[in-house]
């Protein structure tokens, strides 16, 4: 026990980098298991509340709203930590603040268009999924997210690359508490499906606005006041640019069509009870993600900086050590939920939620791979290699769906969550697999120029 206590202490003395990005992780961490502990309560006082089929509801409306925004979402995020991080690491100032104007330009429109078109697609919604138009004017309400967080993807970008963790930790959790506090309230009066959907969207619009307020007086402070006067134009490659972010936005496109569009795919096959029970699986599942999120926002900029500054042994170090700690928990975790997952179903949900069990366990499998390999996508993308995500994820998304055609309506839920991972499955094993590669052959490539 002493020697492993040594080791550990050894490897955080001599590694920086690890270090660095365990502390920032550990900001996130702690704000995300406060957050975690909350909204466990909440889904559970939600559920109690609604029922399975009121749930199902809310779930679909909430959904088809965020699907509509991240359909036309360029995910300009990962294009701040990929081009803004690359400036920055070069201390090139000019650069840094035509980035974040350009990104912000971008997100804007694309947020502004996509709320638009959600009043024009809504009526479907309501009609082929919910299966009830008089459910129109719940997707209107809640289309006010989307206005709520304008430019929040390059604001969250922004606060990554400058290192601004704490404060996002803490927007995170004053969230959770928020939202915590008005769910309880609606619990304690017996609220409805409305009042529920109000607290989640009061606590979108918290999530959404902050940022992008603290994201412009950090700018002001690293860049200058006069940073957006910056000119797009001299940027020196923005067709290269262009096609990182149109590639990075139809990946995740394709991802939010296979992923993150369970319940709507659920309420088109099934109905609403359906997705009650399956929301109350993946909400299950998505504890397991919480503690591992945070690294996903903590590695990207190092290992975008190491990509840069061709730190290969550095890099492959980085990857091999953190998903040592993500496939820690992740087993853990599983191994829980495997013998206690049902009994904790009825005593915390209820009775009638524990038909959802299968469920949990089928889309135990497939999380637990894309958690415990969380960098697969990232890590082309610090390579600025966006196109084979898409591919990837294209390929694996076309298969899951033609095959949901055929078995969720014959075999249910438990069909939907088995073809969910093994989408996670596929997908993620295949991209962790050529981002090594190719590390594997930059590192090579490297080697041999300097020995020529």
């Amino acid at each position: 026990m002493s020697s492993l206590r040594q080791k550990i202490l050894t490897l955080w003395k001599e590694d920086h980098l690890l270090r660095r990005v365990l502390q920032n992780t550990g900001y996130l961490f702690t704000s995300s298991t406060i957050s975690m502990l909350f909204i466990a309560v909440q889904s559970i006082l939600v559920a109690r509340l609604l029922g399975a089929e009121a749930l199902g509801l809310i779930t679909i409306v909430m959904a088809f709203v965020t699907n509509v925004n991240q359909l036309f979402s360029f995910r300009m995020g990962e294009f701040v930590i990929r081009y803004f991080g690359k400036a920055m690491t070069e201390e090139n100032i000019p650069h840094a603040g035509a980035v974040i104007k350009a990104s912000a330009l971008i997100e804007g429109f694309t947020s502004v268009f996509a709320f638009g078109f959600l009043f024009l697609v809504a009526p479907l919604g309501a009609k082929y999924l919910v299966k009830d138009i008089q459910s129109l004017f719940l997707f209107q309400i809640f289309g006010i997210a989307i206005l709520a967080n304008l430019t929040t993807e390059t604001a969250n970008g922004v606060l990554r690359v400058l290192n601004r963790f704490k404060t996002q930790a803490l927007i995170t959790l004053i969230q959770s508490i928020l939202t915590f506090t008005m769910i309880t309230l609606a619990f304690i009066f017996q609220g409805d499906a409305l009042t529920i959907l109000w607290a989640y969207l009061i606590g979108k619009i918290f999530l959404g606005v902050c940022p992008i307020l603290v994201a412009i007086v950090t700018l002001n402070r690293e860049l200058g006041r006069e940073w957006w006067r910056s000119r797009i134009s001299i940027l020196p490659s923005i067709k290269e640019m262009a096609h990182f972010a149109i590639s990075t936005n139809l990946s995740g496109t394709i991802k939010l069509l296979v992923s993150e569009s369970e319940p709507l795919w659920v309420g088109f096959f099934l109905d609403t009870k359906a997705v009650g029970l399956y929301k109350n699986a993946l909400a299950i599942v998505n504890l397991l993600m919480v503690p591992i999120t945070p690294f996903i926002g903590t590695t990207f900029p190092e290992i975008t900086r190491s990509v840069v500054a061709k730190k290969w042994q550095q890099l492959r170090q980085l990857l091999r050590r953190v998903t040592v700690i993500s496939a820690i928990w992740t087993i853990f975790f599983a191994l829980v939920m495997a013998f206690f997952g049902k009994w904790i179903i009825g005593l915390t949900y209820g009775e009638g939620f524990v038909p959802a069990y299968p469920v949990l366990m089928i889309l135990m499998i497939g999380f637990g791979i894309s958690n415990i390999f969380f960098w697969n996508r990232t890590l082309l993308l610090s390579f600025g290699k966006a196109n084979i995500p898409l591919y990837v994820l294209f390929g694996a998304a076309i298969l899951k769906i033609i095959l949901a055609f055929y078995f969720v309506p014959r075999y249910g839920i438990n069909a939907e969550a088995a073809l969910l991972s093994g989408n996670f499955i596929l997908s993620v094993g295949i991209l962790a697999a050529v981002g090594l590669w190719t590390v594997r052959k930059s590192e090579r490539t490297d080697s041999e120029r300097v020995t020529a």
